[in-house]
């Protein structure tokens, strides 16, 4: 494990926080880890927080191929991105020292902004009204016109953001090894002037989805990227697709996607 000796803390400059995150760099030096100032010289970043913290590292850092996520949590609830608890400090250690760790993949979509602006997602990206109005969108399979939506919005998720936003809109909870995404309707407007197709439906991965918004008035959706809003105000047109970039996570023994969703919600 020669090649994963620099590690990289991403945290919230909490004064709480602080001492705890200097045990935890402590801890890594101890078992032979550079902690490095500079993500970009990182081959390990550990988000220590929660799932939202772990969203905002894999983010921040810009999605890299080349390195190993690691999420430790300062919560006590369930938590599908963070594999340690940050008083499992035995579990750490032996991650660290076993040279045979095992590597999750979870995959990510990209979302192209009106053909110029392109941006990555581990769970989901979301587009919703700003207003208290309803909105419509073309929805385009392969440059198919597939339907006309009208409502608050839709949800466009990874097989792992599945259990996320997506879930809260009874969408589907899909195995993260299948390469595909999902679509999901937003308080859909289904009468004899629109009609949708009324429920989540999984895509391919191969496929593209685009997102055409109808110059009706309503014309500023709020877009959201994983657990943040763009700053993007007038959006016309959004091409989203599963892409073959993967973010690479500790994988633990017994605490596969399953184990983790029977943990949390049944």
């Amino acid at each position: 494990m020669t090649e994963r000796r620099k590690m990289y803390f991403f945290y919230k400059k909490e004064q709480d926080l602080e001492a705890k995150v200097n045990n935890l760099q402590l801890l890594a030096e101890a078992n032979n880890f550079e902690v490095v100032k500079d993500y970009r010289k990182a081959n390990i970043i550990v988000a220590v927080g929660g799932d939202g913290t772990f969203l905002q590292a894999v983010q921040k850092t810009g999605f890299k191929e080349d390195c190993l996520y690691a999420g430790i949590s300062t919560e006590y609830t369930s938590s599908f991105y963070c594999d340690f608890h940050i008083d499992e400090t035995d579990k750490m250690v032996e991650a660290m020292t076993n040279e045979q760790i095992e590597v999750r993949k979870y995959p990510t979509i990209q979302v192209t902004v009106d053909g110029l602006s392109k941006f990555y997602c581990m769970n989901e990206c979301s587009i919703r009204s700003a207003i208290i109005k309803t909105f419509a969108i073309d929805v385009y399979i392969d440059d198919l016109h597939f339907e006309t939506f009208r409502g608050d919005g839709m949800i466009v998720s990874t097989p792992t953001g599945s259990t996320a936003y997506n879930k809260s809109v009874h969408g589907a909870v899909v195995d993260p090894m299948l390469p595909c995404f999902q679509v999901s309707e937003l308080a859909s407007i289904n009468n004899n002037s629109y009609r949708t197709l009324g429920s989540p439906f999984i895509m391919a991965g191969s496929r593209k989805l685009t997102l055409k918004v109808v110059q009706d008035g309503n014309d500023y959706p709020t877009i959201g990227i994983d657990n943040e809003a763009l700053s993007i105000r007038h959006v016309e047109k959004l091409d989203i697709q599963l892409t073959d970039q993967k973010i690479k996570t500790v994988k633990l023994k017994d605490n596969s996607f399953w184990e983790k969703v029977k943990r949390t919600f049944l």
